[in-house]
């Protein structure tokens, strides 16, 4: 039993340092994706010990002291995102609606066909902005029904898991669509209007992830984070990006992007609203995310019923609330932070010139 037990210690252990090391291969980065589940398991392995060890022996207290290390390490990156930690953005407390932006982020699954499940949520929650992630030509035909009541639009369909769609009830102004740091994947960047008259430069992203089959290393994504986190990070407008970006809320590089950005994540103090992956209870993630500055509070945020994607859709409301919100703060970036970027940017050779800045 002890050499068992032993074994589980020094793979924990191993999974556990792995991320650490700042590599971009898809296995190192895909390290930070289970830490829930890896707590889970230390937790499993910490009662194992401590009933079938014997503690006379001076082994047992280390594989113990290793197994609470552990576990305490997958914690501090965790437990952020449960209702123990303060939250990050306040609630907002603005009654003017003028205000209100709601946005729905739906990755959709390009062979799912279920559109009228998207389509019925949409007409249920009336948000100001549906994004879609992985939608095609004929998601957009299906879709485009929703003109009548969201007149604005950007579309950029493609059948290769990439295509993307905004359909807004204020006005876009200034949209581009840019292709950051892949030729094939695209990104969609435009200046939302606000009933108030406001202006919220607002980023949609859905970087390629890190897979064995696909990107065998993160550095497409991790490159595309960084240059739209810079293009912010000395920016005073509203802004808000959103999207599917291929990596979890806790990761070492989403929590660069927030350092170098600047912007807040409302889920901190809240929950994780894990939107991926649908079909697995156990294997859930947040890989759905929107991050805003802090001109924002929060109105509400959730993850909504399954539409037959692998991913559910995030539904977040917000309110533009300047004076509130002025005292919040994020993550802030250190010398090493902005010395990974650079070794993140140079490694693709893109630019935070290559982001178009809308409103600025």
């Amino acid at each position: 039993m002890l050499l068992s037990l032993g074994f589980a210690t020094f793979l924990l252990v191993l999974v556990t340092l792995l991320p650490m090391w700042r590599h971009p291969h898809w296995l190192v980065r895909g390290m930070d994706f289970p830490r829930m589940q890896f707590a889970a398991l230390a937790i499993i392995l910490l009662v194992a010990e401590l009933i079938f060890l014997d503690f006379e022996h001076l082994t047992t207290w280390g594989l113990l002291a290793l197994t609470i290390s552990c576990l305490a390490w997958q914690l501090w990156w965790i437990l952020p995102y449960t209702s123990l930690w303060s939250v990050e953005v306040l609630t907002a407390n603005e009654s003017n609606t003028d205000g209100h932006l709601s946005i729905i982020t739906s990755n959709v699954l390009t062979p799912n066909r279920n559109a009228k499940a998207l389509i019925a949520l949409v007409r249920k929650h009336s948000p100001d902005v549906l994004v879609t992630l992985e939608s095609d030509q004929w998601w957009q035909d299906q879709l485009d029904t929703l003109q009548s009541d969201m007149p604005y639009s950007i579309k950029c369909p493609l059948d290769n898991l990439y295509g993307m769609h905004v359909y807004s009830r204020l006005p876009l102004e200034e949209a581009e669509i840019q292709f950051l740091v892949e030729d094939d994947v695209p990104s969609i960047h435009a200046l939302l209007r606000l009933k108030s008259g406001d202006g919220v430069r607002i980023h949609f992203l859905h970087p390629a992830p890190p897979s064995p089959t696909e990107n065998p290393e993160s550095a497409e994504r991790d490159a595309e984070l960084v240059i739209v986190a810079r293009s912010i990070e000395n920016s005073n407008q509203p802004i808000i990006v959103t999207g599917d970006l291929n990596d979890v809320a806790w990761s070492a590089t989403t929590r660069l992007f927030r350092k170098l950005s600047g912007l807040l994540d409302p889920r901190v103090g809240r929950g994780m609203f894990n939107t991926f992956h649908a079909d697995l209870p156990f294997v859930r993630w947040p890989l759905d995310h929107l991050f805003h500055s802090e001109h924002f509070t929060l109105r509400s945020i959730q993850r909504l019923p399954p539409i037959g994607s692998d991913h559910f859709a995030l539904l977040t409301e917000l309110s533009f609330t300047p004076k509130q919100g002025e005292d919040q703060q994020g993550l802030e970036a250190d010398s090493t932070d902005c010395s990974w970027a650079n070794t993140i940017v140079k490694s693709k050779n893109v630019s935070r010139a290559d982001v178009p800045e809308p409103g600025e």
